[in-house]
């Protein structure tokens, strides 16, 4: 039973028992009464909205879903390699000597040498050993 039908069921009753409002007691039963009536509408008036709002939530999210996919491609794991505005890519890189983990950008990688921040080992890279799907595979290898 619903809170609108609860408050019929009220005010049915409270007809049937011939609550008085010339009664001072009566007067309370039918002032209460007609304030929950008034509550019951305005709850049924609420969850109407809240659901038409959730219904416009879901399709915000499934045309967000849907921007996102066409801006950031299917492959999730990509945000791992990019910086926030999408230019500068970025690579994992671990040191043979000290086994430090760290990230260097492209333009790094291109320029075929770095230091270890960690022991200072120089890092060598070749880039014409790596592919262009995957960089990982020879940059965190020494050149020797």
């Amino acid at each position: 039973m619903s809170v609108t039908e609860k408050v019929a069921y009220l005010k049915g009753l409270a007809e049937g028992l011939g609550v008085d409002d010339a009664t001072k007691e009566g007067k309370l039963l039918i002032a209460i009464i007609d304030a929950l009536g008034d509550i019951s509408e305005n709850m049924d008036s609420l969850e109407a909205y809240a659901s038409d709002l959730g219904e416009q939530v879901d399709a915000i999210d499934e045309d967000l879903d849907s921007l996102e996919t066409d801006f950031y491609g299917d492959d999730e794991d990509d945000d791992d390699y990019y910086d926030m505005d999408g230019e500068d890519e970025y690579y994992d890189v671990v040191c043979p000597n000290c086994d430090e983990e760290f990230s260097v950008d492209e333009d790094t990688l291109l320029e075929g040498s770095i230091e270890c921040p960690k022991c200072g080992e120089k890092l060598e890279f070749d880039i014409d050993e790596c592919d262009d799907e995957c960089c990982s595979c020879h940059c965190d290898e020494e050149d020797e």
